[in-house]
């Protein structure tokens, strides 16, 4: 039975890197995409303050998210990056607050756009909708319902375009 969280989120640190890499690391089954967050984060698409850590009532690091710099062809965009979240605490919340977050810190900014390219049931409850019904497409083959964007100001809609992402993605 899960219990009810209020998770705290912030921004991440300098001192909270091994946590985060710890979280990342059991979140997902390889390391693969942990060294795909970690290269995300030492590369130039990193924008500081778009890192954000999820914590529990013990203060421990639960879960991250982390927006990166993308382009929808010539407009700067972020992308959302694997969020992730421990094991334990999967599915109690702590993945949708570090995503709120992360969302809430990139339109502070001054930020209008987000893509992501994941979970075509997770991601529509923040405001995702399938990118080709804008014209954002991307340069390999993907399914059309994982490839997603918002705008984050509605007085800017989405741009079209192919996406470009930062390097470690690989795309």
């Amino acid at each position: 039975m899960r219990t009810h969280h209020t998770w705290t989120t912030r921004v991440e640190t300098g001192a909270d890197v091994p946590a985060v890499r710890d979280v990342v690391l059991a979140a997902f089954e390889t390391p693969l995409e942990a060294d795909l967050v970690d290269a995300l984060r030492s590369d130039g698409a990193w924008i500081d303050g778009l890192s954000v850590v999820g914590t529990d009532e013990d203060g421990r690091i639960v879960g991250h998210a982390l927006l990166t710099r993308c382009h929808i062809g010539d407009t700067p965009a972020l992308c959302l990056a694997p969020v992730s979240v421990r094991p334990e605490h999967q599915k109690s919340g702590a993945g949708s607050a570090v995503i709120r977050a992360a969302l809430k810190a990139a339109k502070d900014m001054g930020e209008r756009y987000v893509t992501v390219l994941g979970h075509p049931a997770y991601y529509p409850r923040f405001g995702f909708t399938h990118a080709s019904a804008h014209g954002i497409g991307l340069t390999i083959d993907v399914p059309d319902e994982a490839l997603m964007a918002m705008p984050l100001d509605e007085a800017h809609p989405l741009p079209s375009g192919t996406i470009r992402y930062a390097p470690p993605f690989g795309i």
